[in-house]
């Protein structure tokens, strides 16, 4: 084996009671549920775990909880990004030291830092901890993307640095990215940001970040394996059938995705304001789509 990171890495919601607290007991059950899923990997707490939501205080408790209910059955990777490094530095060594595999590291929120201080920013992160280390490449979200030639040279710089998560939904990148690290380290891997694969892995991808293993693991593993193996006429249908989903989760997000749990018969709470709780017309409509695809029917029920 090359070390390489292959697959989907799921990315669960952040449970929560009725009076807004973190329920870190429903939160272990279904890392639980997604460890039993099939899935090889999970990061926690990406923006589907609403980790602007979150306090630093509450991060850091469900690193502990995360890293628990793992216990070391798969690795799992903690979201550390927040917009000052020094914060993002803290968040990174704490999570070391409660026995994480890796941290996610996105471009620093609202600062929008020119070429030196963007790669410093990535060589502080990545050379202060030993941990692997997922760089996130999402420029509608911080206005600042990674370079071709910046990933190239956090690449050499960085042995920790494992993967990079792109959400650009720029194929042009992407298809870039993969030529970039396919030349300096061929172990390196490009996951997208969401389950977009029979398009990313012919030309290299690895896998993706999950939005729809909350609500549908079967069919995010048969694509996925579909692709890997080059049946492309199977992955198409199955491709179709995602797209149709992500386009329903993403959708009031992660709002929505929290319902369609609760559908699935794995409730998790509700969000936290600025996200509202879908209204009876949005209910509906996520039921429907979840009837339509088949997903109601075909996907586990329960945890």
């Amino acid at each position: 084996m090359d070390g390489k990171l292959r697959g989907i890495m799921a990315a669960p919601v952040t449970a929560f009671k009725a009076d807004g607290r973190v329920d870190f007991e429903t939160f272990e059950r279904q890392i639980n549920f997604l460890i039993e899923s099939g899935f090889p990997f999970i990061a926690h707490p990406m923006h589907i775990g609403e980790s602007p939501n979150l306090t630093v205080r509450e991060r850091k408790e469900l690193v502990s909880s995360l890293v628990r209910a793992a216990g070391g059955r798969v690795p799992v990777f903690v979201n550390v990004s927040m917009p000052g490094t020094d914060n993002m530095l803290d968040l990174a060594r704490h999570s070391e030291f409660a026995g994480a595999s890796g941290m996610v590291v996105l471009s620093p929120y609202h600062w929008e830092p020119e070429a030196e201080a963007h790669l410093d920013h990535f060589l502080t992160l990545g050379k202060s901890v030993d941990m692997k280390m997922v760089a996130y490449n999402n420029p509608r979200r911080v206005q600042v993307g990674i370079p071709h030639d910046m990933l190239g040279e956090m690449i050499e710089k960085l042995p920790n640095l494992a993967a990079l998560k792109d959400a650009s939904f720029d194929m042009n990148y992407f298809t870039g990215a993969c030529r970039v690290a396919s030349a300096v380290r061929t172990n390196f891997s490009v996951f997208t940001g969401i389950e977009w694969l029979l398009t990313s892995i012919p030309v290299g991808g690895s896998g993706s970040f999950s939005n729809c293993g909350e609500v549908a693991p079967r069919l995010i593993q048969s694509l996925f394996d579909a692709c890997m193996k080059g049946d492309y006429e199977t992955a198409r249908p199955l491709q179709f059938k995602v797209g149709i989903l992500l386009k329903l989760l993403q959708t009031n997000y992660p709002a929505t995705v929290k319902y369609a749990m609760e559908l699935m018969g794995r409730p998790v709470g509700e969000t936290r304001k600025p996200v509202l709780p879908l209204n009876q017309e949005a209910k509906e409509h996520t039921r429907e789509t979840l009837e339509s695809l088949g997903v109601l029917e075909s996907e586990p029920r329960g945890w």
